[in-house]
This record gives C-alpha cells, structure tokens and sequence, in this order.
C-alpha cells in the first residue's frame, strides 16, 4: 500500500507572508539564521505578526546544527512554551526549528499549535518535510530525526527573500534540489509512485533551465519563483519516496570535512547515477527524466542518456563554480581515503541509505566514495 500525504498548506508569492496575519495572541518562538535579526527580509517578516503575540527570536543557528546550538534552543523553548513555532532561513535554520521543538515539546510534555516554515533559500524543502538532520560534533556524525510530526503545518515561498543568498549559496542548495528529485525519482524506501515522480521529473527540468540563471543574475524574479517552487516540490517528492547513497555520503563529508551539504550531494549526484544505472529500470528513469527535460534524446541508447545526464550536472558546477571532487575543495587525498571506513559505516548507518535502489556491498560503497576524492 502507498502512502501519499502532503500535510503542509503552501503559500507562494510575493505576497506570502501575509498569511502571519491570522496569528495572534501568542507565544511565538521564531528560529532564524544568526545574520537575519535587523534586516529589512526579517522586519518584513515580524511586521506581519500581529502585536498581540509575544515573539522571541532564537537566532544561534549554525550550519549541520550542532546538538549544542539546538539544546541552547530547548532552554528558550522551555521559557517561552510557544503555541506558535516560525523557522526563517536556509536548511539548517528550519531543521534547528525542528529538533527545538522535538526535543522542546518532550521535556514540556506540551504540543506546538502551529509550525510555520519560511526558506530564505531554495535547496533543502525542509519546509515540507518531516526530517531535521543535527550534527554530533563530539562523535563526528549526523543523524536525521525523522517525524511526522515535525513536518511544518505551512510553508511561506516568498521569492523575494531568496534573492539576497550569496551566489555560492544559490548554487550548492539549487544542486541539491537537483540531488532531491534524482534520488526520489529512483528511490524504493518508502519508494516512487506516479505523484513522487511526476514532481521529481518537474523539478529536475526547472533546475537544469533556471538554476544557472538565478547564480548568475539573482534579482530574475520569475526565475527565483519557479526554482523556489521546484525546491518545495523535490522537497515533497523526497519525503514521500526518500533518497539514497549520494546523500548517505554527503551527510559523511559534511561530518567529516564541515563542507556545505548542496556541494557534497552535487559531489556525489554524478557518481551514484553512475552507480545506480547498471539497473536497467533505473537506468530507463534517469533517461525519461533527462528526455523531458530537454537533456537526453529518445533515439541515443540509455547509456549515452545516462551520461549526458552526469554531464549535465558537471557542467552546471563548473558554470557556478563548484568544484568536483575533495581535493579540488581543499581536503588531503591522503586524508580522506583514511577515513573510507568510517565514512562507509556512517553512510550504510545513515537514514536515506535504505532508499537507494541498488544495496551496494561495503567495497562498491568505499569505491563510490573514493571516486569523489580526485
């Protein structure tokens, strides 16, 4: 039996916010990146709250949230007892929000009313999911806590507050749209149905066309519009199919070498369809989905679709900057090939390892790694 469930009510446009309106007479805890307090995209934001609510802000967010930032959270959680939860910012900002208020409402014995979610960029849709990813420094891992619950009751796609993200941050959350709908195109934990697919299909056409104008022109209103839709639709699709080995491994390179998580996912988005594709009927998706989006033809054979594909994907890094491998973003070969046991536990340990259609042995796993290295 599938389960197709799109709990959260999504706003769109420029005039989005405006739905904080109806929320009044209070306590709203508002988690938001550290750099967001005092700016006109936050004060646009506060400024549609009603003056009846009593807002506190919580702005000690840190990129693959540590587990310390976010029981520094818990303790304003504690104080505040909000009826009202708003995240404001990229990934890491919504899925502190979230482990706040998982770890928050456990120690209270309490329920948030409502959990609003407004991205400040276009890459994770964590404002549609029901997963939060936290970083434990001292064991050097990441681990998802994954619950429905947590999934945000609305999201807010206001396009303006995306146009402000630096071009780096642009690029490596609009990679990792790219990675979402890839994965959940081919994903078989919980696995893809015809809803999943249709947006996975959708969202990876919009990217390969637009994503490269929004790096290299951000105040292109229309295409921020429909690359921020296409992040909320991947973002829908994933969680209704999962994922798979690139992101198993790209939560290991964000542990162990801190990189930005869109980067090591687009790092690794290449080599796992390289993985995946010795699977006739996985093969065959990636070519349907290149074909439609104006990438592959239906009259080359699926191998060459396939790497037309892969080509695809490097040659928007190399248009964005982004470079490929490990040792071209700075880490020590030697040092990343001494960490292949760990990083191949971690990956197989991983949350969206399940969903990858291929169960690799630890050998291909540790190969796909080091393909990556340079």
């Amino acid at each position: 039996m599938e389960k197709i469930s799109i709990p959260t009510t999504i706003y769109s446009g420029d005039d989005s916010l405006t739905v904080l309106q109806t929320v009044k007479q209070s306590a709203v805890l508002l988690v938001c990146d550290p750099f967001l307090p005092g700016t006109p995209g936050l004060k646009s934001i506060e400024g549609q709250l009603d003056s009846s609510n009593q807002v506190t802000i919580f702005s000690d967010v840190k990129p693959n949230p540590p587990l310390t930032n976010i029981m520094a959270g818990v303790e304003v959680f504690n104080q505040v007892k909000p009826q009202v939860m708003i995240g404001v910012g990229g990934g890491s900002a919504i899925d502190t929000a979230k482990a706040i208020r998982f770890f928050g409402e456990k120690l209270n014995k309490c329920e948030v009313k409502c959990f609003i979610a407004i991205p400040t960029t276009s890459g994770t849709g964590s404002e549609v999911t029901n997963t939060a990813v936290v970083s434990d420094e001292k064991n050097a891992t990441k681990m998802p806590i994954i619950k429905d619950h947590l999934t945000p009751d609305i999201a807010l796609l206001d396009p303006r507050l995306v146009m402000s993200a630096p071009a780096s941050v642009s690029a490596f959350s609009g990679l990792d749209v790219l990675t979402h709908a890839l994965e959940s195109l081919v994903a078989v934990d919980p696995g893809a149905n015809v809803i999943s697919t249709a947006l996975s299909e959708e969202a990876v056409d919009i990217i390969v066309h637009n994503l490269v104008t929004c790096y290299q022109h951000p105040d292109d209103y229309e295409a921020r519009k429909i690359v921020h839709e296409a992040s909320n639709a991947a973002g829908i699709a994933f969680n209704t199919a999962g994922l798979g080995i690139a992101h198993s491994i790209a939560h290991q390179l964000g542990a162990q070498f801190h990189m930005p998580h869109g980067l090591a996912c687009a790092m690794m988005l290449p080599l796992v369809i390289e993985f995946n594709a010795q699977d006739p009927k996985v093969r065959a998706k990636y070519c349907k989905a290149a074909v439609k989006a104006g990438i592959g033809n239906a009259n080359l054979s699926p191998r060459l679709e396939v790497k037309r594909l892969q080509n695809t994907i490097y040659k928007m890094m190399d248009q964005m900057r982004c470079p490929r491998t490990l040792k071209a973003f700075g880490i020590d070969p030697a040092e990343a090939k001494a960490k292949t046991d760990v990083v191949v536990k971690a990956a197989r340990a991983d949350g969206t390892f399940p969903g990858n259609p291929i169960v690799p042995t630890d050998e291909q796993l540790a190969a796909v790694y080091q393909a990556v290295i340079g």
